[in-house]
């Protein structure tokens, strides 16, 4: 470990261990002041909290210290440039309001891969039309009512862009996953789920009622382990077989910008008989030749793929999920899962945002936009990622991916770089816990086909002078 990366540590340890010291000792007085002076609790006599105060230490002494570096609200399109509105506060961020004052930003937060999200000459005005004729809203679910004929038009377009039989489509891309995994297995099943896996994977994973057990994050090795272990040994108690086996991964994990080793883990699946279930929200339309995905960019069969699951949240330019497979499989879910049987269905402009976009994608449209997108996103963000590694950045993520984390580390780092870069308007996201783990903050960057060079160089000088700033260039020679 070089001296950097040591001093990077200790400054972390040392930071959060002041901010958790002076915190509970503020606790401390808070406390004696409540008891001196009688100041009774908001809640109702005899009631317990019904909002969390002294449990939420985290969001209280960090989060809402630097809460103007989140959840920012924009009044635009998520394209290339948006408009950022403006917030401040007088009581030290306990309360945001809006001056009524926008900033013009480049965006590098935003998941729009391919440029979809703005106004375009395709989809839009199909979009339209699309209003016009079917409303905003089917107001019922799929089963009641509210499919459309943009509806079966969208599963079987999916179903042969991804290359499987059959698809179905849901309105919300975490319901996708957090609706469907509990449908496809249940108790005496076992799910092995990457250690980075989306929140929606593990909430769906834990809803589901089987055992869940972790890998290492990306690890074909420590899979193999990780069911030799749990076939040999059988259910808990009773050692019996377990009813099935499902291993669940991500094309692109959101958070690292690194692309599954598919092909390894398909092979660790086939040689224990296990099940594939791939997520594909971050990969599907942004990697691949044709934009069919990550199996296509590595090679793998889509056969070898049990259930394939997507979002068209990133490279569509819309909102909802999918699900695709046999389909027997496909049936099955339609009549169990209560995303599709009760949820009302993905609204028709959406729908039809997908199918335009998808269409542009492989060709449909009567043009080569679609190809030359996806070979923009690939060029941008090659690019993007090789210059901040010259200069000194730590950049996670694989190349092609368009997804990018700065490491920031430090907690006072975060409001920094995030602020510094706002005021040279530029819009960056910072994620932090517990979206990562405590003491790996970081700054996500994602690149758009619709970036031009001029956008990337200004993007790029902008981050350099922050990254000096706020000392982050932690290879810097």
């Amino acid at each position: 470990m070089s001296t950097a990366s040591i001093l990077t540590l200790y400054s972390t340890y040392i930071s959060y261990g002041l901010l958790f010291v002076l915190g509970h000792l503020r606790d401390l007085c808070r406390s004696i002041h409540r008891a001196f002076f009688a100041i009774k609790d908001a809640n109702p006599p005899g009631y317990a909290p019904l909002c969390r105060s002294y449990e939420d230490f985290y969001a209280r002494r960090l989060y809402h210290r630097i809460q103007d570096c989140f959840n920012r609200p924009i009044a635009s399109a998520p394209e290339s440039w948006i408009d950022v509105i403006e917030r401040e506060s007088s009581d030290n961020n306990k309360t945001l309001h809006r001056p009524f004052k926008t900033r013009r930003c480049l965006n590098l937060g935003s998941y729009n891969y391919l440029g979809f999200a703005a106004a375009d000459e395709y989809c839009t005005p199909r979009v339209i039309e699309s209003l016009e004729k079917y409303g905003a809203s089917t107001c019922a679910s799929r089963v009641d009512g509210g499919t459309t004929s943009l509806h079966v038009e969208l599963e079987e377009l999916v179903a042969r862009f991804v290359g499987k039989p059959d698809a179905m489509v849901y309105g919300m891309g975490f319901a996708t996953n957090s609706t469907t995994l509990p449908g496809l297995i249940g108790k005496g099943g076992l799910i092995i789920s990457d250690s980075l896996n989306h929140a929606s994977i593990i909430f769906g994973a834990r809803s589901s009622g089987s055992k869940v057990k972790v890998f290492q994050h990306n690890s074909p090795q420590h899979l193999e382990e990780v069911l030799r272990e749990n076939i040999a040994e059988g259910q808990p108690r009773t050692h019996r077989p377990w009813k099935k086996i499902i291993v669940v991964v991500e094309g692109i994990y959101s958070m690292e910008g690194e692309i599954c080793r598919l092909k390894e883990i398909v092979q660790v699946c086939k040689a224990y008989k296990a099940y594939v279930y791939l997520d594909e929200a971050h990969s599907i339309g942004a990697i691949g030749k044709t934009g069919r995905g990550v199996c296509e960019h590595l090679g793998v069969d889509p056969a070898d793929i049990d259930v394939m699951m997507g979002t068209f949240t990133k490279s569509f330019g819309s909102s909802g999920g999918y699900i695709a497979g046999s389909k027997d499989l496909i049936a099955y879910l339609k009549s169990i899962s209560p995303g599709h049987m009760y949820a009302t269905a993905m609204s028709p402009p959406v729908a039809q945002q997908v199918i335009s976009a998808m269409k542009v994608i492989i060709g449909e449209d009567g043009t080569d936009r679609g190809a030359r997108k996806l070979a923009q996103v690939r060029e941008n963000s090659n690019y993007f990622r090789q210059e901040l590694r010259k200069m000194g950045f730590e950049v996670l993520g694989d190349r092609d991916s368009p997804v990018m984390p700065i490491m920031l580390y430090n907690p006072a780092k975060i409001p920094a770089f995030s602020r510094e870069c706002l005021r040279r308007n530029v819009a960056v996201v910072t994620v932090a816990f517990p979206a990562t783990p405590l003491l790996l903050a970081r700054a996500r960057i994602c690149i758009s086909a619709s970036h031009t060079k001029e956008d990337l160089e200004q993007a790029l000088e902008v981050i350099s002078e922050v990254g000096d700033l706020v000392h982050i260039k932690y290879f810097k020679h």
